[in-house]
């Protein structure tokens, strides 16, 4: 599956652009500020029903305009299709998919997966543990489609544990009431657990070989940390229920999966404490990368999107980093000058330029 166009109407500082990508890589040029991202970010709205850079959608609509409409084509063996999206803050989403009307994109076999770099993702690296178990179980469900429920249904259970500690707080229940959801919370925590722990330990080879390709100067190694040693339900739901006390008090379940943490470290030290901001990139891309090499081997490699990517590397890592782009599966990446992304002018790249919410083929420089 690639994508072969987008169109964008109201959409950031875009009043009306029609963009054809190239099959393998697509370079995206222009100054600073031209709309580079803003391009980047369309194409994930367009396939995702959501943007990548702002929970307040509202932002996407164009300044004065009362709404935003994202067309993507796509293409595979079966033939070409259409995803449609309607957007008007406040209203519900229209999503359509060859003409028809759709609940939500990501079952649909007419799109396909995008991984995306922005330089705000470091987050990933040296930020809370939330994003990184986010991060986590949407790879997961990529990886093994069947599993994508066993997270949304601990987080249910989760719910309802927590609304009925809540319940004996205010002396409307007894503490007996929550032995149905500690078993039920660990029936699915020992799910996410074993699901997390077999994406990593099939991550974690690809990550520390990507992380050197990529120039990181010691060994790297990306690692699942749990917070319960529970090897079965029965296990887990014993830790609950000895943490029953602390809960009450504090109002909320405190042990759990929705307290693990993926660990990025580098010759043994955390990357997130001690990592420069160029070592927490490499380590991101290599994560990155090493997710697209083991979707690709299931035949369902992602669209790279990396944004401002080539910035801070010299002209080694922009080499390998290119390689690695084109190696498998289709890319598109923005950047100031081509000449930051190595055989930007190769035939089978195609070369676009941005100016000013203008996309074109020629530099304005140029013409």
């Amino acid at each position: 599956m690639r994508v072969t166009r987008l169109g964008l109407r109201d959409f950031r500082n875009y009043e009306r652009a029609d963009v054809d990508l190239g099959p393998v890589l697509t370079v995206v040029c222009g100054p600073n500020g031209a709309g580079k991202t803003n391009l980047l970010e369309g194409l994930y709205f367009g396939l995702t029903g959501r943007s990548c850079r702002t929970s307040n959608e509202r932002e996407v609509v164009r300044s004065g305009a009362a709404l935003t409409r994202v067309s993507t084509g796509t293409a595979d063996e079966d033939g070409a299709h259409l995803i449609e999206i309607g957007h008007e803050p406040g209203e519900a989403k229209r999503l359509r998919v060859d003409g028809a009307l759709v609940e939500r994109l990501s079952d649909s076999p007419a799109r396909p997966l995008v991984s995306v770099f922005l330089p705000e993702r470091l987050e990933l690296v040296k930020g809370a543990p939330a994003g990184r178990r986010a991060h986590l179980d949407h790879f997961v469900a990529a990886l093994w489609p069947a599993r994508a429920g066993t997270r949304p249904q601990y987080a249910r259970a989760m719910a309802q544990r927590n609304a009925q500690l809540g319940r004996i707080r205010t002396g409307v229940s007894g503490t007996g009431q929550l032995d149905a959801w500690d078993s039920e919370l660990a029936r699915h925590g020992v799910r996410l657990m074993a699901d997390r722990a077999a994406a990593v330990e099939e991550l974690a080879p690809p990550f520390a070989r990507l992380a050197e390709t990529l120039g990181l100067p010691a060994p790297s190694e990306l690692s699942y940390r749990p917070r319960s040693r529970a090897v079965g339900a029965e296990a887990l739901r014993l830790e609950l229920a000895e943490r029953r006390d602390e809960d009450l008090a504090r109002g909320f379940t405190t042990h759990g999966p929705h307290r693990d943490d993926l660990a990025f470290r580098l010759s043994g030290r955390a990357l997130r404490s001690y990592g420069s901001q160029g070592q927490q990139r490499q380590s991101l891309l290599a994560l990155l990368f090493a997710e697209r090499e083991l979707l690709a081997e299931r035949g369902r490699p992602p669209l790279m999107l990396l944004d401002d990517v080539m910035s801070e590397l010299d002209a080694e890592r922009r080499r390998r980093l290119t390689e690695l782009v084109r190696s498998g599966g289709q890319a598109l990446i923005t950047a100031t000058e081509p000449d930051h992304v190595p055989g930007a002018g190769d035939a089978d790249v195609l070369l676009l330029w941005v100016e000013g919410g203008r996309v074109s083929t020629t530099s304005a420089a140029a013409a």
